[in-house]
């Protein structure tokens, strides 16, 4: 498995043309075998001392954070189907991103621990 996360600030009068975009990029993943995508619109975000997800991406007024992430079978998978998508001409028509490109992170790891939907933990207890 290979994780690949992205934190962008989205201004929030324009959360529905971001969706339509997300759903536009995730099938476009999956024809590449991108084997998960999870979109989160900000529900909570604190404000921290030193940094948070509002400073990392100098978010400004009106804009919310998105906190996005997309599950890849591996990072050689990863890497052959970036690699062959940045080749796709779909690449090139999907059109602006709703927010400004430039102020998101993006970040690629290998995971070290992983309790997935199917891992079923012990009640507390016993």
């Amino acid at each position: 498995m290979y994780v690949c996360g992205l934190v962008i600030p989205v201004p929030e009068d324009k959360k529905q043309a971001y969706r339509a975009w997300a759903e536009n990029g995730a099938a476009f993943f999956k024809d590449y075998g991108c084997l998960e995508i999870v979109e989160c619109w900000e529900d909570f975000i604190p404000d921290g001392t030193q940094t948070d997800f509002r400073r990392a991406v100098a978010a400004k007024e009106g804009e919310k954070i998105v906190f996005t992430w997309q599950v890849w079978p591996s990072k050689a998978y990863f890497e052959a189907a970036e690699e062959r998508m940045h080749q796709d001409e779909r690449m090139e028509s999907a059109g602006q991103p709703p927010f400004d490109a430039k102020r998101l992170i993006l970040g690629c790891f290998e995971p070290i621990l992983s309790m997935g939907r199917g891992d079923q933990p012990e009640p507390a207890g016993g």
